[in-house]
């Protein structure tokens, strides 16, 4: 299947369906054009699947995928080893080295097949890692880079592709403001087709387009997402107001049929009242009786047709308006005193903040300066019940959904347990689910289970990039619960936006060094 001119990806009818028969696209159709594209849509929708598949690491079920030329694709999570050089990571190691054999007066052939055409290759890949102001030792060691730097050199090997299509998987997740302001710089002078799945709203408002994915069929926007979301809450608006009347017209049909049943039967009785008068009128009675039964009968038709279109009317206005499943975050509530002494986080030069009462406190900072070894530190040194969500959730794989939930709640009644889990979307047959099997948002909606339903109730609540595996819906649910929750939060995260609406007491930057500066 050819693409079109104005699609740099067309998808026709594709599905996937993993080896244990868990669906996960079912018959999706859709293109994406030759510019920048946010592609958004709830945890488990398929969006990371469905970037595995174009980037052809996943073969469909079934369907077909073309693509205008070449394909670039980078994971939420970068894989090295600690021999790898920034020039592999940046994918272009094989052809520098060859260059490089070439210069020492090497004849082999391979070496020639290995540059190809890119005999400036080693020049460009300096010239685009010193534009971001990374290192520029191509020999250099990954591991001596900091996570933020190594995502950048691996979007600038992206880009040093020349790749047709360049697929982003959450590229912002874990990097420090600083960093994300270098990637937007890439992401605002991309030429070409780029599709990114992400929850950073400040990225999605850099791209040209917004496509969501959503029960398994793709809806295309020509605007960011900021946009899109003004449109949507318009669409929908409109949609419960069409909805509404179509409800009321319904009720309307319903009590005219009553009505009109009321008075057939009353002229049913009227018109059967006098028995002598039926027995002289003979065939004159007869054919009159005929006649109002036809007539009765097609009102009632009438009243029946108008129901049925009524009802259809519903339902179709009923399918417009959304009626996703939410996630409910209900955090239990500690009850702690204003005054009552929480912890204290230790700064290097002396100067420790000590958390009181209920105070909402959010710890930013370069990457790399030390943020979750504070956290790890902090945590032994509280003074009341803590709950931790750490960045990198740990599950027992082999252990089920429901036996993990269990082991924190023991005393919990089972029924109220499962009620309280189906407000995260943990529910039915994903209970019985091994955790090794579920996505990053699936993993996080059990560690947030763990922490809403044990006991005793913690008076702290530390969350280190609690919004790295959360959809859009999902973030705002968690603002939400974070808002009405009355112990103490210490959070790391940095997204800017997430921190701003949970309306912080207190904001600390740790320093490399371990120096704590109080910011607000």
């Amino acid at each position: 299947m050819p693409t079109s001119a104005s699609s740099s990806v067309a998808l026709r009818d594709v599905s996937f369906t993993w080896p244990d028969g868990a669906v996960v696209l079912d018959g999706v159709t859709g293109a994406f054009g030759p510019a920048r594209t946010g592609l958004i849509g709830a945890n488990g929708a398929g969006k990371s699947t469905l970037l595995r598949l174009v980037a052809g690491l996943l073969t469909p079920t079934s369907g077909s995928i073309a693509t205008a030329g070449s394909v670039a694709y980078l994971p939420q999570h970068v894989t090295t080893t600690p021999d790898t050089r920034i020039a592999d990571l940046l994918g272009v190691g094989p052809a520098v080295d060859a260059l490089r054999a070439i210069e020492d007066g090497s004849t082999d052939q391979h070496h020639f097949d290995a540059v190809g055409d890119d005999w400036d290759v080693e020049e460009r890949a300096v010239a685009e890692l010193a534009g971001l102001g990374l290192p520029t030792g191509l020999d250099r060691t990954v591991p001596t880079l900091s996570g933020g730097e190594t995502m950048l050199v691996a979007l600038t090997g992206i880009r040093l592709q020349r790749a047709g299509v360049a697929l982003l998987d959450e590229p912002t997740n874990n990097l420090d403001e600083p960093t994300r302001e270098r990637l937007y710089s890439l992401v605002d002078s991309w030429s070409g087709a780029l599709v990114v799945v992400s929850h950073d709203r400040l990225l999605l408002d850099r791209t040209d387009a917004t496509v969501e994915l959503r029960e398994h069929t793709l809806t295309t926007f020509g605007g960011p997402f900021s946009q899109y979301a003004a449109h949507l809450a318009h669409e929908q608006e409109v949609a419960q107001q069409v909805l509404a009347t179509a409800k009321q017209d319904l009720r309307k049909q319903q009590r005219e049929r009553i009505e009109a049943e009321v008075k057939i039967s009353r002229s049913e009785r009227k018109g059967y009242k006098d028995r002598e008068n039926r027995k002289f009128m003979g065939v004159v009675f007869n054919e009159r009786r005929n006649s109002a039964e036809k007539s009765q009968a097609g009102r009632r038709g009438i009243h029946d047709d108008r129901i049925a279109r009524a009802r259809a009317a519903v339902d179709a206005a009923g399918r417009a308006v959304r009626d996703d499943d939410q996630l409910k975050v209900v955090l239990p509530d500690p009850g702690v005193p204003a005054r009552r002494r929480i912890v204290a986080v230790r700064s290097t030069d002396g100067r420790d903040h000590v958390l009181h009462g209920p105070e909402r406190v959010g710890l930013t900072g370069p990457n790399g300066a030390g943020k979750t070894t504070l956290l790890q530190q902090t945590l032994p040194l509280a003074e009341v019940p803590v709950a931790f969500l750490p960045q990198a959730i740990v599950l027992d794989d082999d252990a089920s959904v429901w036996e993990t939930v269990r082991a924190v709640a023991p005393e919990t009644d089972p029924g109220e347990l499962r009620n309280r889990l189906a407000r995260l979307l943990l529910r039915g047959e994903m209970l019985d689910r091994p955790n090794g099997s579920l996505s990053g948002g699936e993993r996080l909606r059990v560690a947030l289970a763990s922490l809403v339903l044990a006991a005793p109730a913690p008076q702290l609540l530390v969350l280190d990039e609690p919004t790295n595996n959360l959809d859009l819906d999902g973030v705002g649910q968690l603002v939400g619960a974070l808002a009405a929750y009355r112990g103490a939060l210490l959070v790391v995260s940095h997204d800017r936006t997430f921190l701003e609406e949970l309306e912080l007491d207190v904001e600390l930057q740790l320093e490399p060094g371990g120096v704590l500066t109080r910011v607000r």
